[in-house]
């Protein structure tokens, strides 16, 4: 790579960089100004039109982010459990990693699921899909043998993600002191969705 396109690509992370820095328990991707990201990130308003046609454009790239970042929490998380064995609490471990390491990252995927952009809606479901479908494919091969299979490993791992998501969504503002207690719970729910999903006999 040239070092004008290194550069390029520098300038276009540093400016989605500092549009997720910019976002908070209180500020949305809607609230962003161009010229505030633009400053952040040291251009000048005119350059960042160089790198994205508009806001939007930025916010789409991050969900894009966000999405690479899943599907390696997921591999992450497949090696450790290879390694340590302990599926839901090496796997519940491996999400409150990444939710310390991309906090914003994490709210933009929540906040713009049900936002008002229909692009954004749509790139985002998109990416909860490829997460979801990774995930059955691991929950398919579950359990080891046929007795203790999950019959429906589809509607395990949709019902996996939306207890997790809703867990993510509570551990991003909350006390440290009370994380522990979250990801018990979430543990404990985690196992009664396995624990169902195996004794299913709905066909």
């Amino acid at each position: 790579m040239t070092s004008r396109a290194e550069q390029k690509r520098r300038t276009r992370q540093n400016l989605m960089d500092a549009a997720l820095n910019q976002l908070g328990q209180d500020k949305h991707f809607a609230g962003l100004s161009l010229r505030e990201v633009a400053r952040e990130a040291g251009v000048a308003p005119t350059s960042f039109y160089r790198h994205f046609h508009d806001l939007e454009e930025l916010g789409l790239a991050l969900v894009d982010e966000a999405g690479v970042a899943l599907r390696q929490l997921m591999r992450q998380a497949r090696q450790r459990i290879a390694k340590n064995g302990g599926v839901i609490e090496t796997s519940l471990n491996t999400f409150f990693e990444f939710l310390n390491e991309n906090p914003n990252l994490f709210r933009l995927l929540l906040r713009e699921r049900t936002g008002v952009s229909a692009r954004f809606r749509n790139a985002v479901q998109a990416e909860i899909e490829h997460f979801i479908t990774e995930l059955t494919a691991d929950l398919s091969g579950f359990g080891g043998d046929t007795n203790r299979a999950l019959k429906q490993p589809r509607l395990a791992a949709e019902a996996i993600v939306i207890i997790v998501f809703h867990g993510g969504s509570e551990a991003l503002d909350n006390p440290e002191e009370n994380i522990p207690h979250l990801k018990q719970r979430l543990a404990g729910q985690l196992r009664i969705i396995l624990t169902g999903a195996r004794a299913d006999q709905s066909r």
